[in-house]
């Protein structure tokens, strides 16, 4: 069966379309954990808590990967920052310095 080049098209944005709904559906949606523990204020003296936003070269993860809110997120940033200046966090990991 033999089909025209215009129909190849077609089936293939039908097929990649199709995919793309099935891909959407496989993701979870990320739930804020300062939302869910209704927090309010982000402690800049809580280190533990501020490493787990922090990846091994010493950047602040995104919120498209830790899944917070951008109030959270911008709340996150400000503590990790004056957590920084206060020497409580590093600016670098020690084996990228």
């Amino acid at each position: 069966m033999l089909f025209n080049e215009p129909e190849i098209i077609r089936m293939k944005k039908q097929k990649y379309e199709e995919n793309k709904m099935v891909d959407f559906d496989r993701r979870r949606k990320r739930i804020c954990r300062f939302c869910e523990d209704k927090l309010e204020y982000i402690n800049h003296h809580d280190e533990r808590l501020l490493k787990r936003f922090i990846n091994e070269r010493g950047k602040i993860v995104p919120r498209r990967i830790s899944g917070n809110c951008a109030r959270h997120q911008r709340l996150l940033t400000i503590a990790i920052k004056r957590a920084r200046h206060l020497a409580i966090l590093p600016y670098t990991n020690e084996f990228y310095r």
